[in-house]
C-alpha cells in the first residue's frame, strides 16, 4: 500500500491538488505496477510562517523577493 505525504505551502487550488493526486497515482502505477485503489495520497498545506529554507521564513523570503520586483 504505496502512502505519499507531500507538503506545501498554502496557496494551492483544488483543482491543482487533484491533478497531483492523479499524476502521483499514475505515476506509481506506471513505474511501481501499484494497483491505484491500493495508493493514498495526504496533502499537507503549511502556513509561510511555519515553513524556512535559505535561513529565514518563507513569508520573509517571499516579502524580499516582492520588495525587489
Amino acid at each position: 500500500m504505496p502512502y505519499i505525504n507531500l507538503q506545501i505551502t498554502k496557496g494551492a487550488t483544488r483543482e491543482q491538488k487533484a491533478q497531483i493526486v492523479k499524476e502521483f497515482t499514475e505515476t506509481l502505477v506506471n513505474v511501481l505496477g501499484k494497483k491505484p485503489e491500493h495508493t493514498h495520497i495526504v496533502i499537507q498545506e503549511i502556513e509561510d510562517e511555519n515553513w524556512g529554507f535559505s535561513g529565514i521564513l518563507t513569508d520573509d523570503f517571499r516579502k524580499l523577493s516582492e520588495d525587489k520586483s
